[in-house]
């Protein structure tokens, strides 16, 4: 019998990434409803327990999936589930094939993978990109967010690209609804690596609130003659500079970090120059990430982008239209 409020729900929709779990609760507009956030990422699952020899508990994706939205399905069981992210990896709940860029968007959505629970409301899954030419490139997730912004913003751009700072950043190059190129810069997780296993971390301190003039000044040198010996060569001069007492150890976390997103956003303002023409720009992510971003990309002449919000929910809403999993009066204009 359902508890909750009855039809309140059309959809849950899963993020479910290699270090947490996001589960939204959507109603028949694909507005929010409820939001959880929970621990268990692909790599960090809950443990089953076990009684003697036997196991007889769920698997670790099944009480993962059980605490996200168990009670949900209970309150209204024919609701159906769509997820993205890394439990759609070969390490994941169940592996959903690349697809290969170009790719409309709207097909995307026509090719979710399934996971079989056992007579129990199934979840399908959302699969990535890959890109073949040149350097291969892969993404996870991100390919929900981009369309997520390209629905939601249809018909204001012919072209876009749309930047998702994060431990892995990409910049997405997407037309008339179609994904045709897509770059990553690792800059997140190259910080997080400096900052914890390096000697730059050595003289670093926490400090009680960030330091944007720090910040401010990493980004300029990237682009300094300084800077044109590239990313290995600046990095040190966190180190120096502490050293030279020019940086307060707690300044130096915000110094490295501007430093590695001044290298990401020079690169790219240089990769555009190259093409020829300047796109509208989105950006998708964290707010704070995106304001360091937004500087960033202001001091490289890249103007000052548009910021997208709930592209992650928004995007798995839209994708359930596509594959026929919730019903929608209007079109996909993508």
């Amino acid at each position: 019998m359902t508890t909750g409020s009855p039809a309140r729900a059309a959809l849950i929709a899963l993020d479910w990434g290699t270090s947490s779990l996001r589960a939204y609760r959507l109603d028949a507009t694909g507005r929010t409803l409820d939001t959880r956030h929970l621990p268990w990422g692909i790599m960090r699952l809950p443990q089953p327990l076990q009684d003697g020899a036997a196991t007889t508990a769920l698997s670790g994706f099944e009480l993962a999936f059980e605490q996200a939205c168990g009670d949900w399905l209970r309150a209204e069981p024919a609701l159906p589930v769509i997820a993205c992210g890394m439990v759609g990896s070969a390490q994941g709940w169940k592996e959903a094939a690349y697809l290969d860029v170009p790719v409309d968007l709207e097909r995307i959505g026509t090719l979710l993978t399934v996971v079989d629970r056992n007579g129990a409301t199934p979840v399908h899954i959302v699969p990535g990109l890959i890109q073949r030419h040149g350097l291969p490139n892969v993404m996870r997730g991100e390919e929900t967010q981009v369309f997520g912004v390209m629905y939601d913003q249809a018909g204001t751009s012919d072209s876009v690209l749309i930047g998702l700072p994060g431990t892995h950043s990409k910049w997405v190059n997407a037309r008339r609804g179609r994904v045709t190129h897509f770059d990553t810069f690792m800059t997140g997780e190259v910080y997080a690596a400096l900052r914890g296993h390096t000697i730059l971390g050595r003289t670093m301190a926490d400090a009680a609130s960030a330091d944007m003039a720090a910040f401010e000044r990493g980004v300029k040198v990237a682009g300094a003659p300084a800077g044109r010996a590239g990313v290995l060569s600046t990095i040190f001069s966190t180190r120096a500079l502490g050293l030279t007492g020019e940086l307060a150890p707690q300044s130096q976390a915000d110094y490295l970090s501007g430093l590695l997103i001044g290298h990401e956003i020079a690169a790219l303002a240089d990769m555009l120059r190259q093409q020829g023409d300047l796109p509208r720009i989105v950006l998708c992510g964290e707010p704070a990430l995106c304001q360091r971003y937004l500087l960033a990309m202001e001091h490289y002449g890249l103007g000052k982008p548009e910021q997208a919000q709930n592209a992650t929910e928004r995007g798995l809403w839209h994708l359930a239209v596509c594959a026929g999993l919730v019903p929608s009066s209007n079109p996909i204009t993508a």
